[in-house]
């Protein structure tokens, strides 16, 4: 087995195997065709695929690539050394690709200010692909120089790609001879759309001693937020957090939606608003954090210490 993770190992190298939305599928279609690629800046929530495409564009064209993951390499004097080094130096390709992966990590009072003066420099023979989830965190005068697009998914595309992830996801566990029910994948699917790479890490933990386990499939129910909410109503950090690790498989994006649809009965009309307040900063957060669990927990301790709930 080349790579044990499911993600890395089957990650597709061209547009045949890639699920993604088509308007972005047909733009790449024509760049590969003009063996050319403009500056890009590709953004979205996590998991849709942006580093994917990038890698899949400067495997079809004729260039030298270098990688920079700016969550890792973010200084400015780091990235200056590398990019300069990597552009100025003799190539027998046509182009030099630099992919900038979760660029919003990079300064954008110093390093992302450097790296408009790189794209000018050596626009004749480089190009630069960044990925990032929130294009905000991004310098406009970059955003000027790349072609921008956003990896979203609306209702009507979502059927499609499900689908289309379904028949990606059954033809791994055919080949990793994995015993599967349909009804199962679906479920993973549905709960977990539109991150593709959250669904297949999902589907090879469900694996592990060849059948694929149905476990912790379904969402997070109503009558369970409930629970949480007395918990926290009671200030009972223990049961709160007991709550949470036993509800590790749930999304705490879902989590965050079950309070904020249940909210209305559990705390008063003039807590509302700083409930909303807390429960955004804390997704937000979700995009960074280390731990989600310790994220999700710290969202429920700052409600259970600030806010008023009915008698």
């Amino acid at each position: 087995m080349s790579n044990s993770l499911w993600v890395e190992k089957y990650r597709p190298d061209t547009l045949e195997g890639y699920v993604g939305n088509d308007h972005i599928l047909e733009k790449v279609k024509i760049y590969i065709e003009n063996d050319d690629v403009p500056h890009l800046l590709l953004y979205g929530v996590a998991g849709t695929g942006k580093t994917t495409l990038a890698k899949i564009i400067t495997n079809q064209i004729d260039c030298d690539v270098m990688y920079i993951n700016a969550s890792d390499e973010n200084s400015v004097d780091a990235v200056r050394d590398k990019i300069r080094g990597f552009a100025s130096s003799m190539g027998f390709r046509k182009w030099k690709v630099v992919i900038l992966d979760e660029a919003d990590y990079l300064n954008p009072q110093s390093t992302q200010p450097a790296l408009r003066g790189f794209i000018e420099e050596f626009s004749n023979n480089c190009r630069f692909i960044m990925t990032c989830n929130f294009k905000n965190r991004i310098i406009e005068p970059l955003h000027s120089r790349c072609g921008v697009y956003e990896f979203n998914t609306s209702k009507k595309e979502m059927a499609s790609l499900c689908g289309d992830f379904f028949k990606h996801a059954r033809n791994i566990l055919e080949q990793e001879n994995v015993k599967f029910e349909d009804q199962d994948l679906v479920k993973i699917i549905m709960k977990h759309a539109p991150d593709w790479r959250r669904v297949l890490n999902e589907v090879q933990r469900r694996s592990v001693g060849g059948v694929l386990s149905n476990s912790g499939s379904n969402s997070t129910g109503i009558n369970e937020i409930d629970a949480l909410l007395k918990f926290i109503k009671d200030k009972d950090f223990k049961k709160m957090r007991s709550w949470v690790v036993n509800n590790i498989d749930t999304d705490s994006s879902a989590i965050f939606r079950g309070i904020y649809d249940k909210m209305s009965n559990h705390i008063k009309p003039h807590a509302i608003p700083q409930v909303v307040l807390i429960l955004a900063e804390y997704q937000y957060k979700n995009a960074f954090v280390a731990d989600l669990e310790i994220n999700t927990v710290a969202c429920l301790t700052e409600i259970m210490a600030n806010v008023e709930f009915i008698e």
